[in-house]
């Protein structure tokens, strides 16, 4: 067999040997515990900048029951609203010692169910998931594990542990009531795979129900199966209005990235916003209110979402008491596009 034979992996005795002190302090020094004489902690951290040893923390948290580890299970990377909830999170968690270990889920109930199992293997000190619906299985782990459990993005059902969000069927019903209000009758829906989307699912339910109410249904709709973006935006705007029975006069769209490629589309085409066609998103992404006209939808609060979640959990693992809903709420902006 040819290649380089691998080193064996550094230990706590070898820093101890090349800092000339015992394997205890090594270990004070690392973990920040007990005093420690600065020039002792200066030889000792020298030695592992000058070895490239890294901590193994595992072995300490299975040795103290404690982990500086907190489980982050988000749906999407590629959809900014996320990377805002993590930013808020890291802001907060990191100021505390805790550090985020991130699962990815593309919406999956079932990678969902694998992640959770996964990241509580490592017994971390908590554990943030998106949204409120889970399986079976799932939430029987959630609920069985033992350490705070934060579900973040949406509000609704009983809890497991620690609910922070919003509610969406408000965001969906507000929206069309605000249609109506200004006067559309013809309203169309655009939109990503719902089945996946349960939030997006919920906004949809409740913008119908209210235009339903309001005796103006739905004149027409689009639900692409591939993932929410600009480009998809764009081709279903286009593949909507190109149906000769439907006539719209408003487009309700399930996220800002959707609506912005809805924009460019009447851009592209002369379709005049809002005289021709009004365009309404939601999230309040800054791409969206950059726009030659910006764009009107519902500004979520992702960032606030994010530094909530990390708040309850530093709360939750300090002994203070956290409430079990935090609703950080959503904002109307009514841009120039409806």
């Amino acid at each position: 067999m040819s290649g380089r034979r691998r080193e064996a992996a550094l230990t706590l005795a070898d820093v101890a040997r090349e800092a000339g002190v015992s394997e205890i302090t090594v270990s004070r020094v690392i973990r920040a515990k007990g005093p420690i004489a600065a020039d002792t902690r200066r030889r000792v951290e020298s030695a592992i900048r000058k070895m490239g040893y890294v901590p193994n923390r595992v072995a300490g948290a299975l040795a103290s029951a404690t982990s500086d580890l907190v489980g982050v299970i988000i749906p999407s990377l590629t959809n900014i609203v996320f990377p805002d909830v993590l930013r808020g999170v890291n802001e907060v968690i990191s100021k505390h010692g805790y550090r985020a270990v991130v699962g990815v889920t593309d919406y999956r109930e079932d990678v969902e169910s694998e992640l959770v199992g996964a990241l509580l293997a490592w017994r971390p000190a908590a554990l943030i998931v998106t949204g409120c619906e889970h399986s079976d299985e799932t939430r029987a782990m959630l609920r069985g594990a033992g350490i705070t459990i934060v579900e973040i993005m949406d509000l609704g059902g009983a809890p497991i542990d620690i609910q922070v969000g919003m509610r969406h069927e408000a965001a969906g019903a507000e929206t069309a009531a605000y249609l109506i209000k200004r006067g559309y009758r013809r309203i169309g829906y655009i939109g990503h795979d719902l089945t996946r989307d349960l939030r997006a699912r919920k906004r949809y339910g409740a913008f119908t129900q209210t235009l339903c109410e309001a005796g103006a249904p739905l004149a027409g709709e689009i639900v692409t199966p591939r993932p929410s973006s600009v480009e998809a935006g764009r081709d279903a705007l286009a593949a909507l209005l190109a149906l000769k029975a439907t006539r719209c006069d408003a487009v309700y769209f399930s996220n800002d990235d959707m609506a912005i490629g809805g924009v460019f589309h009447c851009m592209a085409r002369g379709i005049r916003t809002p005289s021709d066609l009004a365009i309404v998103g939601y999230n309040g992404l800054g791409m969206g209110q950059c726009l030659p006209q910006p764009l009107t939808t519902v500004g979520t609060k992702r960032f606030e979402i994010g530094v909530a979640a990390g708040q309850a959990v530093v709360d939750r693992l300090s002994g203070r008491s956290v409430a079990a809903e935090i609703d950080v709420g959503f904002e109307l902006i009514t841009g120039a596009t409806a």
